[in-house]
């Protein structure tokens, strides 16, 4: 038997290679998301190691009690005098760390957004005059308040030379400083898209501590964490090893960075998955065309178990081959994925692939696993037919029980399917438990679809053979070529319709919901601009608002103050605005009530708040605006309809200013230009108002617009990766099942030909089948996909209240136009094979 599946494999080797380079296709991006993960780890850690190469123990403040003050001036020189002195101790280097965005050579902020990314600290010069941390490749190190030196990857992102003036922002107003210096760095931050900005130890001190302070300090040597512990004041500093601090700091990047590895292996599942319908199609067909084989084994002693050993045996060699193949090409797959993933601004980690244990078992785990599950189910059906009856045809149908039981099983999928989702548009809430039965209802339903094919694909493929009757005779052969084995029709258009259904579901899905959020982002904004700072820890300066509303072609600039409304246990967010201008910049649908009497201990709530709170215009409720305050009565004064830029509530700027995280501070200015449209000179102008800070944004509605809908972004980008790996599948099955099927026809071709068909005409009819598979797959996926896209949209409509189903009719037609192109390139193939049969060798063939 092992002789007879060697002698099988290496007979059927041109119909398994399909299977194989399917197989392949999921092993690979199995392997390479793996070999990528790890690599990067280890890039990681080799960095962060470096980085906190020499230290022993590093000392920093503990985080103070609730209610307390900080402990940020515990470090002080006294303690690093008192730390060189303990035993083992070859040198101490206190540090002074922050934050600091910069401005790129053409006023671009660099990186900005990321407090993480975008380091700030003192250069501490040894004895020698050099900081051992932070090596010169340039220049020379910071040595006042008006210089400053960056890493050499900074640099190069913002085309900085020594010599140039650097705008830049710690959290404050916008300073220019001279770069005097380039360094290079291990810091696993910087290397992994973040920044660096060096201060003279001084300056640096002003900007993140008090004069004469620390933000950590460094000891190199022999000593221990518990030696230094001791010298440490109780509860108010910490000490920690460096390799501890260095695990850490590469599982804190890994972590940021982790998201990278999500979208392979949905690659990787979905390959996988449209990919074993492929293996069950190609070893059913090979199983039918070898079924006297089969039956003359049965007949001269072999037993159904070695039936069905002799096909798993092959599976696993096929597996075998295409676990190899999907891990070499994982390798390259691995290698490109970093500057696939990263951006100039998030640069992602170069460094030798790292080949471990997981990559090598996930190959073979998953190449020969897969395999062998797809082919078990053809292999017992092999088994179970009776050597008399194989001898006698080479074709089985299925019996009328297991018809019924298909019949009855997809019924029943159907059923549960479509009825739990239709039970869910009702429901009008996103919440997680929602998403998960839509999504469980979604898999029941292509489950159903799986099942019903065959069923469907008789009734379906006679309807449409209107349209490929008009072709002749030879469309007429090719309706009724395609009819007739429904299963391997049904199984060879699976595929093609899982992927159209993915593809129309998530389309239909990503082009709503963007347009949902156009429509909201746009909806409560009549300004023209937004100036607002990058991240939530920062603020802009209410002198800004005086530059801003003076600068040439502005007709109204009003200032916003965000900070939380805590009322009947909840935390909402609240707006402080000025009632004489906002009516210029926001547009605000009152259901009752006004701003008119907008003031101190007055409020206007948002229509979803005051539902919730259970009252209306003129009531008061019990609030408190920021954390830490008492409550006290708020007069409600108007109700509006909920609004993205207004927040939950509106509050007087003078009094919620005053409460918010900074108080004193605005943290957005909406600007209303005289024109009423946005260009880049009033932008650049709007910029230089607010000093040019790489933490200040100027958006205009456009952008504001674009960046509501920016989620929508990776949605199409997984969208069309999807429909690239269900093409290439697809593609690979239907020239394995039109090749397989011209092989079983070729003496019914010879005969065609022999009658008077010529070449063109054989070429059309197998032109024809495949087209008319891939149209039957593509109509049971968008069918599948538009009712579940229907389904999920309707949960968001209660997260969006202006969330409205929309057809992408572009993209739907674009998948269609793609599928049937499927059908004509795949066909190519087996139709010039079939074409180029001798008439007279074709008829004589047994």
């Amino acid at each position: 038997m092992l002789r007879t599946v060697l002698r099988n494999v290496l007979a059927h080797k041109a119909r398994l290679v399909m299977t194989v380079l399917a197989v392949c296709l999921g092993v690979a991006f199995v392997c390479g998301t793996l070999v990528f993960a790890e690599s990067s780890a280890a890039a990681y850690r080799g960095a962060a190691s470096k980085n906190f190469a020499g230290i022993a123990v590093t000392v920093t403040p503990k985080d103070p009690p609730p209610g307390t003050t900080t402990n940020s001036d515990v470090l002080d020189d006294a303690l690093v005098r008192k730390l060189a002195d303990v035993p083992g101790v070859a040198a101490v280097r206190p540090s002074v760390d922050g934050s600091a965005t910069l401005n790129a050579a053409d006023g671009s902020p660099l990186r900005a957004g990321k407090a993480w990314a975008n380091l700030a600290a003192a250069y501490v010069p040894n004895a020698d005059g050099k900081d051992s941390r932070y090596p010169l490749a340039e220049g020379r190190a910071p040595a006042h308040a008006g210089e400053l030196a960056v890493d050499r990857g900074t640099a190069d992102a913002g085309h900085l030379r020594i010599g140039d003036t650097v705008t830049l922002a710690t959290d404050g107003p916008v300073m220019t400083k001279r770069l005097v210096g380039i360094v290079t760095t291990e810091d696993t931050r910087v290397t992994a898209g973040g920044t660096l900005a060096l201060f003279d130890k001084d300056t640096a001190q002003r900007l993140f501590t008090t004069p004469g302070h620390y933000t950590s300090i460094d000891l190199a040597g022999e000593a221990s964490t518990a030696q230094v512990t001791a010298l440490l004041p109780a509860d108010r500093a910490l000490a920690t090893s460096g390799a501890a601090q260095a695990a850490q700091q590469a599982t804190n990047v890994d972590m940021m960075t982790r998201g990278y590895q999500k979208m392979p292996k949905i690659f990787a599942g979905v390959a996988l998955f449209i990919g074993s319908f492929l293996i069950v199609n190609t070893f059913t067909m090979l199983v039918s065309r070898r079924t006297r084989e089969i039956a003359l084994l049965r007949a001269i002693g072999a037993t159904r178990r070695q039936v069905v050993r002799s096909v798993l045996w092959e599976a696993v060699l096929v597996g075998l081959a295409a676990s190899a193949a999907g891990f070499v090409a994982g390798l390259g797959i691995a290698s490109v994925l970093p500057d696939l993933l990263g951006t100039a601004q998030d640069p992602l980690p170069h460094g030798p692939l790292v080949i471990g244990a997981r990559p090598v078992v996930a190959a073979l785990g998953v190449g020969v696993g897969i395999t062998v599950l797809a082919a078990w189910l053809p292999s017992r059906r092999a088994a179970k037919i009776a050597p008399i009856e194989a001898l006698r045809s080479a074709e089985q149908p299925p019996t009328p029980t297991a018809s019924r039981v298909r019949t009855a099983l997809g019924a029943i999928l159907l059923v549960a399917g479509a009825g739990l989702l239709v039970s869910l548009t009702g429901a009008k809430d996103a919440s997680d438990a929602n998403l998960q039965n839509a999504m469980f209802g979604c898999a029941l339903l292509v489950a159903a679809l799986i099942t019903l094919a065959p069923l469907l694909a008789v009734p379906v493929i006679r309807l449409g053979g209107r349209l490929t009757g008009r072709f002749g005779v030879t469309g007429r052969l090719a309706r009724e070529n395609a009819l007739r084995d429904p299963r391997r029709t049904a199984a060879t258009a699976s595929v093609l319709m899982i992927s159209t259904a993915l593809v129309a579901g998530l389309a239909v899905i990503g082009d709503s919901t963007s347009a949902a959020l156009d429509r909201q982002a746009a909806s409560g904004l009549s300004a023209d601009y937004v100036i607002g700072s990058r991240t939530t820890t920062t603020a802009i300066d209410p002198a800004a608002l005086k530059r801003v509303a003076g600068t040439p072609g502005v007709k109204t600039a009003s200032a916003v103050a965000d900070s939380t409304l805590f009322t009947g246990g909840n935390v909402r967010s609240i707006s402080g605005v000025d009632p004489a201008t906002v009516d210029s910049v926001m547009r605000l649908d009152f259901v009752s009530g006004s701003l008119k009497d907008l003031g101190p201990g007055r409020i206007a709530l948002s229509s979803s708040v005051a539902r919730e709170q259970g009252v209306s215009t003129g009531a008061t409720v019990n609030a408190h605006i920021g954390p830490g305050n008492d409550f006290q009565q708020y007069t409600v004064v108007g109700v509006y309809q909920d609004n993205p830029i207004a927040d939950d509530a509106l509050g007087a700027r003078s009094e919620v200013q005053e409460h918010s995280f900074k108080p004193g501070t605005v943290q957005r200015i909406l600007v209303r230009t005289d024109g009423g449209a946005a260009s880049k000179a009033t932008e650049d102008r709007l910029r230089t108002a607010t000093g040019n800070s790489p933490l200040v944004q100027v958006k205009d509605r456009e952008e504001l617009v674009h960046e509501a809908a920016g989620s929508m972004g990776e949605l199409l980008t997984l969208m069309y990766g999807l429909l690239a790996i269900g093409v290439v599948i697809s593609l690979l099955g239907i020239v394995n099942t039109l090749a397989m099927s011209v092989a079983e026809r070729t003496r019914e071709i010879g005969v065609l030909r022999a009658i008077g068909m010529d070449r063109a005409g054989i070429r059309r009819m197998i032109r024809l089948e495949a087209v008319t598979v891939a149209a039957f797959g593509t109509l049971l996926g968008l069918v599948g996909g538009l009712f579940g896209a229907w389904a999920v949209g309707s949960l968001a409509g209660g997260a969006m209240t202006r969330y409205s189903l929309s057809l992408p009719w572009g993209t739907l037609l674009l998948v269609c136009l793609v599928s049937l192109t499927i059908g004509v390139v795949a066909a190519a193939v087996p139709a010039r094979r079939a074409a180029a049969l001798s008439p007279l060798e074709a008829v004589a063939e047994t």
